[in-house]
């Protein structure tokens, strides 16, 4: 699989839904495979809140592979040999792309706090701008999950004729309570850090020392991605072997997992940066601009795929259940499909269980 890996300036700016401008940015992008002669075979990948523009393939001397690995390649269900697959860093994220610590031109220091609060919409325009760039006017698809899946939503509805289909995973219209109450406990932890410095901390010392609020707040947000089942199935009951059982704070194997993914996160992924996803995040609405969800869904042309999982407690199949059900009463119901894959899992189920679904997206994508 060839993966090229680059990043664009744009020396012109991007006027944001808040009413805010970015005078100037950055997008950082990869992409698999090669592009066809008459531009019909890309394939738009969109990440995460913490994933980033490394969607597949190894970097030299990294022990892990992309994000999606087992979904995108040659001969995987979006398939290299065929597609041309481009995944681009989210504006706002800390892995290339223009975001809370770059450089204010206007001040020739970090933005911080003066980053602007971006939307879903900010983001895809970003992304627009940089496929304008690399001279692409239509795509064959547009495949994400989560926060990705919202950005695949936006795709379908703010640009209808740019996707022949859009397939989106373990997602929501608009982001519920129950989400936005995961994403609080790791806006207090950050906020209330002492180490946190009110925003103005060195980036350089959380990288070596880590931030132990995003730390906590990031094992909260490990609780919504897994499932009951999936942490009895992972887990069970079992104690930490050097832990003993009547020690304070001797541990199940279960916190220790959540110890050790919290607190690693913090040395790899910048607290400003997760204040302003989680944020982005929680102000999704994709009938934003519309008097009704019905009103922004009926602007879709593209086939619109739903995909989701069974045991996904933050993004419930529910929420992509009442996506269908408006689609199919205004109308649409030749453009969208649904799909709802049992999983235990949880809603990292999208990430991890891929041999699930991958042959059913192949499937639509030759459609």
């Amino acid at each position: 699989m060839q993966i090229n890996t680059d990043k664009v300036k744009f020396n012109e700016p991007l006027y944001c839904e808040s009413g805010r401008v970015l005078q100037e940015f950055e997008v950082a992008y990869e992409t698999y495979g090669q592009l066809n002669s008459d531009r019909s075979n890309v394939i738009i990948v969109t990440h995460a809140l913490s994933g980033s523009h490394h969607a597949a393939g190894y970097y030299e001397g990294d022990r892990k592979p992309g994000w999606w690995n087992d979904f995108i390649g040659d001969h995987k269900a979006i398939d290299t040999t065929k597609y041309f697959v481009i995944c681009m860093n989210n504006i706002g994220s800390c892995f290339g792309s223009t975001s809370p610590q770059s450089i204010n031109p206007a001040t020739l220091e970090a933005y911080r706090f003066k980053f602007p609060v971006l939307t879903i919409t900010d983001i895809v325009k970003a992304q627009i701008r940089l496929l304008k760039f690399l001279d692409i006017e239509n795509v064959h698809a547009v495949v994400g999950g989560s926060m990705g899946g919202m950005q695949a939503l936006c795709y379908a509805i703010e640009y209808p004729t740019f996707a022949k289909h859009i397939v989106a995973l373990a997602t929501t219209a608009y982001t519920r309570p129950w989400a936005i109450a995961y994403n609080k406990v790791t806006t207090e932890a950050i906020r209330n850090d002492e180490d946190f410095k009110d925003g103005y901390y060195d980036p350089e010392d959380i990288k070596k020392n880590g931030l132990k609020g995003l730390a906590v707040g990031r094992m909260a947000g490990h609780i919504s991605y897994l499932s009951p089942h999936s942490m009895n199935d992972k887990f069970g009951r079992r104690y930490a072997n050097d832990d003993g059982l009547y020690e304070l704070f001797g541990r199940f194997e279960v916190e220790r997992y959540l110890e050790y993914n919290g607190y690693n996160f913090p040395h790899n992924f910048d607290p400003l940066s997760y204040l302003y996803i989680v944020k982005t995040m929680n102000i999704f609405n994709a009938a934003r601009g519309s008097d009704t969800l019905a009103q922004s869904l009926s602007l879709i042309q593209s086939r619109l795929h739903l995909i989701s999982f069974s045991g996904d407690t933050l993004f419930m199949p529910s929420e992509m259940e009442e996506i269908r059900d408006i689609m199919n009463s205004i109308g649409s119901s030749s453009l969208v499909t649904y799909k709802e894959i049992h999983s235990n899992y949880g809603h990292d189920a999208f990430l991890v269980e891929v041999d699930k679904f991958a042959q059913y997206v192949s499937n639509l994508l030759e459609e």
